[in-house]
């Protein structure tokens, strides 16, 4: 028998003494102990080895990611319905009573984001009404601080650029030049023009969050949702939501209920960051109004050097550009340093940010304002340049 078909068969009987595949966990590739890892979890969940998902709803997210990288779809398909089964998950969709009793968290949602198509279609419904308790919770939480915190950057940004002639403030201009006075002329040399403030309803910058749908990402997945659909009730902010993993899908169309973006989202599979990025680009109508947020942990499945010629483009053209490793309460998360130092080389800081620090930083990038020294002010950790990159 060839050593691929005995590693099936391993994969299949479990790994026990009395297989008879003699292979054991150190036998294995790095791909297969992943595929091993996956089954024993979900099949062993009972059995010495292993400690199985538990009732974790986030190692629960993760292992429905991790599923769907390591086996073609038709197993993925067959797995995903035994896990409502050994997971308890069918019971707790099924009875309203149980669902009443689980107090709804961001875990629970990332858990049935994941399930996604393979929930029953008449739990649907009690599906949804579980995470809109979830986003309408962090929608109370998070709106007004993210309100306040960019429109008052917008206003601020409208007044200090450098505005049109038709557009001059006059009377603000002469009392924010008054030190320029030139007393042989008697006359002010106007320094720095001020400009009226835009009209509430002209777009004064379109922010695009391009969000990594791969199974690590999904709390992040879940924020981001939220602070879409309360970016895009501002008028004066033309909001795009993009979630990948080696395809692109734009949901810009359902931002204005995070439920829908969150049940669009497939979570798990591989990553193209290059292919997204690319997509993003052809969004862009005027670059130094544009806010592209990369969420990310940057393992690219696409080709780096691409990616990074890309990114570099749409710097120099003037997009303002972050790349945040999570958007989360998780602490720092595992991320590709390579790609991470590569685009910090670029000016594009990368960093974790959790969901409280996300309206300031939102403010800094519309006000094209120091996102490096926004995150050092902060504590945050920021990804280095490389020393190659130079000052």
């Amino acid at each position: 028998m060839s050593r691929d078909r005995m590693t099936r068969w391993r994969l299949v009987l479990g790994g026990d003494d009395a297989d008879g595949t003699g292979i054991g966990v150190e036998g294995l590739t790095t791909e297969d102990a992943a595929r091993d890892q996956a089954l024993q979890a979900l099949y062993d969940a009972q059995g010495p080895r292993s400690a199985g998902l538990g009732g974790s709803a986030p190692r629960v997210a993760r292992w429905l990611g991790d599923i769907r990288t390591y086996f073609p779809s038709s197993v993925v398909q067959v797995m995903q319905s035994d896990a409502m089964d050994r997971l308890g998950l069918r019971q707790l969709l099924l009875e309203p009573e149980m669902m009443r009793s689980v107090q709804p968290d961001v875990g629970l949602v990332t858990t049935l984001m994941g399930l996604g198509r393979v929930i029953p279609e008449h739990s649907r419904e009690t599906a949804r009404a579980v995470v809109r308790i979830v986003t309408d919770q962090l929608d109370e939480r998070l709106r007004q601080r993210t309100v306040q915190a960019v429109a008052g950057a917008l206003n601020r940004a409208a007044r200090t650029r450098r505005p049109r002639l038709a557009d001059v403030d006059w009377h603000r201009t002469i009392a924010a030049n008054l030190r320029h006075y030139q007393p042989e002329h008697r006359t002010v040399v106007p320094e720095r023009l001020v400009g009226h403030a835009r009209r509430q309803h002209q777009v004064e910058r379109h922010v695009i969050l391009c969000i990594d749908q791969s199974g690590s990402m999904a709390e992040s997945v879940v924020y981001a949702s939220v602070f879409g659909a309360v970016l895009a009730s501002l008028r004066s902010v033309r909001t795009s939501l993009v979630v990948f993993d080696t395809s692109v899908v734009d949901l810009t169309e359902d931002l204005q209920d995070p439920v829908d973006v969150i049940f669009g989202v497939q979570l798990g599979g591989g990553t193209d960051i290059n292919r997204a990025v690319a997509y993003c680009e052809g969004l862009v109508e005027d670059p130094t109004d544009t806010v592209l947020v990369l969420i990310s942990d940057l393992f690219e499945g696409g080709v780096a050097e691409e990616l990074v010629g890309r990114t570099a483009a749409l710097v120099g053209s003037g997009v303002t550009m972050v790349a945040l490793l999570a958007l989360s309460d998780n602490g720092r998360p595992a991320f590709d340093a390579d790609v991470a130092t590569a685009l910090a080389d670029l000016g594009v800081p990368a960093f974790a940010c959790t969901p409280d620090q996300f309206p300031d930083l939102m403010a800094t990038a519309i006000e094209r304002g120091d996102i490096a020294r926004f995150a050092s002010e902060r504590g945050i950790v920021t990804q280095h340049r490389s020393e190659e990159a130079g000052p």
